[in-house]
């Protein structure tokens, strides 16, 4: 006879256990039959369960959780369409190297292969886009595996990994004692690689002998949390800085080594090209637009990720701040007579930057209506604080803003990653908004971007999460626009890509939010003001030129 006295605790409240031993603060979720388990013991455990109008923005918010606070997100999902809802959301994680968690219903082990409701081989879809997929098989290993998911998440380069628990593993409740809860803290070693000390020292070399040496910072820099290392780098060795992705706002707009619209010409004349963890992908023109004179060094979390697509001359693997830590200190007492003598390649570069500058400010000042997308991002840039998350979500206006919008502080860029997903915008809000509420969040969405997740605008209301919103509406998904234009001519420009003029301020208003139409480009910067200081949710609708396109859009090889 089973002892009744005994403690039992169930699936669910096992599941909550592990993520509160994981630092998880909130899930993400939207609610569903064969999951609701987990959400009573996260309300025993204090993790607060965030309720979403569409699973997609459920893993968009554990991405975007997981890039602001540097600790793994979690979404939780119901079987079936709930599971493969979130599967954008997943793959979006996947290759923008995000630690996510999100875990999946399923029907009963009882019920397999007979064709429960919602039943669907997860596992099986999840294995391509995830570091980790697997199947709770029993009720006592619950919270083990929640741990083990977390753990695989981060080997190599951070991402996803996916658990699904049957229903009946889930609400099922079995001795405490029979149960493996892993501690915090006691369940993983720390990730964090220095790298190989001969490389360390050959690069540090390079760089103290080279004459136009250039560094690119990417995405990886701000997961290792490596910003003072990288900037001590360049100061001290006077190398000019790039930067994308996460990297972005590294180093400050102003900073003498902060350069921005150079970076073709410096990659076509430099003798040394550092990347830095950002792999060689169709941003970096799979490598191609590197100088073929120059020694290419690349720096990765992922062995994998190095030397792929072209060839290197120095390859290390290790976390960005540990490597670059110590290319600065192996440098140390060499650097003086390689710094001094790279000043006249960082006044050439600057020299680029204003040619370029000049060339599209008559575009950045631009009076004309409807509104030059230019002039939006330079209004927004404008706009920004030390204190503001920017984030991007859209296909050519958010172009537009990569080449002007510089953020003012590390890790407060925010875009899709190289996947290119549109509809992080919303999610993203919702996450950086939670997880840092004194930052203010300004979102520029395109139209077509913005309609995919808009509904969980009414999240942000509910919540009461404020944020300056944009859209810049030319009722077109004019990335596409311009490549149907440029491949079949301007008869069949608007085959499958032209939106209705919709009034997303109206929208907004509906909803809770503050809400502003803008058709004149002086009323900008006043509508964003306004928009700020209504302390809600907003969505200022500013018209531009459909006609207009960014110059990345036009570069882009697809269409050509």
């Amino acid at each position: 006879m089973p002892d009744d006295t005994q403690d039992v605790i169930s699936g669910g409240h096992l599941v909550a256990k592990a993520l509160k031993a994981e630092g998880v603060e909130r899930i993400y979720t939207l609610c569903g039959g064969h999951i609701i388990d987990i959400y009573d013991g996260c309300v025993d455990e204090g993790i607060e369960v965030v309720d979403v109008r569409h699973e997609q923005v459920a893993a968009h918010a554990a991405d975007g959780y997981a890039r602001i606070t540097g600790k793994p997100g979690c979404a939780v999902v119901t079987a079936g369409p709930g599971t493969t809802d979130a599967v954008t959301g997943v793959a979006n994680a996947f290759r923008a190297e995000s630690p996510m968690l999100l875990i999946g219903g399923q029907g009963a082990l009882s019920q397999h292969k007979m064709g429960s409701l919602q039943d669907l081989p997860h596992v099986d879809m999840m294995n391509p886009i995830t570091k980790f997929a697997a199947t709770v098989p029993d009720t006592a290993r619950a919270a083990d595996m929640v741990s083990m998911a977390f753990r695989e998440c981060f080997h190599g380069a951070p991402g996803p990994s996916f658990l699904e628990i049957p229903r009946d593993v889930l609400d099922a409740k079995v001795p405490a004692v029979k149960a493996r809860v892993p501690q915090a803290g006691a369940y993983r070693a720390s990730t964090r690689s220095a790298g190989d000390p001969e490389s360390i020292e050959k690069l540090a070399d390079l760089l103290v002998h080279a004459e136009k040496p250039a560094v690119l910072l990417g995405s990886q820099v701000w997961t290792t949390r490596g910003t003072e290392a990288a900037i001590e780098l360049v100061r001290t060795l006077n190398i000019p800085a790039y930067m994308n992705g996460a990297g972005r706002g590294t180093l400050p707009p102003g900073d003498p080594h902060h350069f921005q619209l150079s970076r073709r010409y410096a990659f076509s004349n430099a003798d040394v090209i550092v990347i830095v963890g950002t792999p060689f992908d169709f941003r970096m023109g799979y490598g191609k637009r590197l100088s073929p004179d120059a020694t290419v060094v690349q720096i990765d979390l992922d062995y994998r990720t190095v030397g792929k697509n072209r060839d290197i001359d120095l390859g290390i693997v290790g976390d960005a701040g540990l490597v670059l830590k110590s290319v600065t200190e192996a440098a140390s007492g060499r650097v003086n007579g390689g710094a001094s003598k790279r000043k006249e390649w960082l006044d050439e570069l600057r020299a680029a930057e204003q040619t370029a500058l000049q060339k599209r400010l008559p575009s950045l000042r631009s009076d004309a209506s409807p509104i030059h997308p230019y002039r939006l991002v330079s209004e927004i840039n404008d706009f920004l604080t030390e204190d503001s998350i920017y984030i991007g979500d859209g296909g050519d206006i958010v172009t537009f803003s990569g080449q002007v919008v510089q953020p003012k502080s590390p890790g407060h860029w925010m875009d899709p990653g190289p996947l290119g997903t549109l509809g992080v915008g919303v999610p993203f809000v919702l996450a950086a908004k939670q997880a840092r509420p004194d930052k203010e969040v300004v979102a520029l969405f395109g139209d077509g971007a913005f309609s995919l997740t808009g509904w969980d605008f009414e999240t942000l209301v509910r919540y009461d999460l404020p944020f300056v919103g944009i859209v810049g509406n030319n009722s077109s998904m004019n990335q596409i626009r311009y490549g149907q234009a440029a491949k079949y001519g301007k008869d069949r420009e608007r085959i499958g890509n032209t939106l209705g003029d919709v009034h997303y301020d109206k929208f907004a208003q509906m909803l809770g939010g503050h809400g502003e139409e803008v058709r004149d480009p002086a009323d900008i910067g006043p509508a964003l003001r306004r928009a700020r200081e209504s302390g809600k949710p907003s969505l200022i609708n500013v018209w531009v030129d459909p006609d207009a396109y960014a110059p990345g859009t036009m570069n882009q090889t697809m269409y050509k």
